[in-house]
């Protein structure tokens, strides 16, 4: 790789964590388009409306552990359309919607013909007593990437806006580089990349700070200091199709979360995605061959609900997200830190 350094200018190089904080969030960025998040990438929150359900679960017992609040908050971060929150309070019991404060964080503007009773917000709120749940946040907060040059030094990766990439000629930052120290070392052999969750951990803590009393849920593609990813995870979605990340604003950029460095608190715990949906009542077992006879239509509808929780929970695919669960001012009994610890992440 040719070492070019950037001077700022349109066309120029710059580090991987400005060009995507452009593409993505500038005044032409990608996440600024009509057509939102969900024309280009499928979400749990699209697979299945099951996911809403466990989310609208999840609220409930949050509910219960805070002792039925007179107003109980729920922020859906990085709301794109506000699919999320407009499904979870149609699933909420009365009881329970009555007292609800729904909120949607999200840079675009607010959608025609959404529920008025959702606030919409470029921030979570603050002094949160509810639930604050980040479905695929953080994989977009930008990140800088770093490559062990030809001699084994880490780099600073920069990139064009046509995605040509080049290696910063300086040495890196001290914050990033004791950041992957210690939570992505990278070996002194040329090629090998890391991408440095500075932003991410400063961006988690933040919302976190945002919950006076509850829990606190980010739901991610991610890996751990164990299985960190030798080449990183920087990738594009353009269209449904996974595309290569170049940061023109015409496509999402996204990179795997170290979800391990971004908790915040002894309390938190990392889950697989089939692991917090099952323990909030999503079942992939088939129905009784017996319904058939009985209940024909309900036999189809209840197998039709079995192979969405199927997807949502399918090793290989959504069911290996990683959820990241902080509890915050509550017991964590009854919520979803009381899973055995053989199926944690």
């Amino acid at each position: 790789m040719e070492n070019v350094c950037g001077d700022g200018r349109e066309g120029v190089a710059r580090g991987w964590r400005e060009a995507t904080e452009r593409a993505l969030y500038g005044p032409a960025g990608f996440y600024r388009r009509p057509e939102g998040p969900a024309g280009h990438f499928r979400t749990s929150v699209h697979a299945s409306p099951l996911f809403a359900g466990a989310v609208a679960e999840l609220l409930c017992r949050v509910d219960a552990a805070l002792g039925a609040p007179d107003r109980l908050t729920f922020v859906d971060m990085a709301a794109g359309r506000g699919e999320l929150v407009s499904r979870v309070l149609e699933l909420l019991p009365q009881s329970v919607h009555a007292r609800v404060h729904a909120c949607a964080v999200e840079i675009a503007e607010r959608p025609a013909g959404l529920d008025h009773r959702i606030e919409w917000r470029s921030e979570p709120p603050g002094g949160i007593t509810g639930l604050l749940f980040a479905n695929e946040w953080l994989d977009n907060v930008p990140v800088e990437v770093v490559e062990a040059d030809a001699d084994g030094t880490a780099r600073l990766v920069l990139v064009r806006q046509d995605g040509t990439e080049s290696l910063s000629p300086g040495p890196l930052g001290d914050a990033e580089r004791s950041w992957l120290d210690a939570w992505w070392p990278l070996p002194p052999e040329s090629g090998l990349r890391a991408e440095v969750g500075l932003e991410r951990d400063t961006a988690w803590a933040a919302a976190v700070g945002t919950v006076e009393r509850g829990l606190a849920v980010a739901v991610d593609y991610a890996h751990t200091r164990g299985t960190r990813p030798p080449f990183g995870t920087l990738t594009g979605f353009k269209e449904g199709r996974e595309v290569p990340p170049v940061p023109d604003g015409s496509r999402d950029i996204t990179a795997h979360v170290a979800l391990d460095a971004c908790a915040t608190g002894p309390g938190a715990r990392l889950l697989r995605q089939r692991t917090a949906l099952r323990a909030l009542g999503v079942d992939a077992a088939r129905p009784p061959l017996s319904l058939a006879s009985r209940d024909p239509a309900g036999y189809v509808r209840a197998l039709a609900r079995a192979g969405e929780a199927a997807e949502l929970t399918a090793r290989g695919g959504l069911g290996d997200f990683g959820w990241l669960v902080e509890p915050v001012g509550v017991a964590p009994a009854g919520l979803l830190v009381d899973v055995a610890d053989d199926e944690e992440q």
